[in-house]
């Protein structure tokens, strides 16, 4: 332990169980970190599907506007 009260780094934490590197174990075999990760992981996939939902939204309504532009064109 640390002067603060922490685990030094390196050290197993008090009463963990066994851990896959680092981290306390939530019961289900994945560690905090891991399970940080995975969140992380979807949030930035979400994000991407927004993106890509705007960006081909995006293409659409540029195409609708030069097609009524071709059409409308003296």
């Amino acid at each position: 332990m640390t002067s603060d009260g922490g685990t030094a780094e390196g050290a197993a934490p008090d009463g963990g169980g066994s851990t896959d590197g680092g981290g306390t174990t939530d019961g289900g075999g994945t560690t905090d970190g891991e399970r940080r990760r995975l969140e992380l992981e979807k949030k930035r996939e979400r994000y991407v599907w927004l993106y890509l939902g705007y960006f081909l939204f995006g293409i659409h309504i540029v195409a609708f506007v030069m097609i009524y532009a071709v059409r409308h064109a003296k």
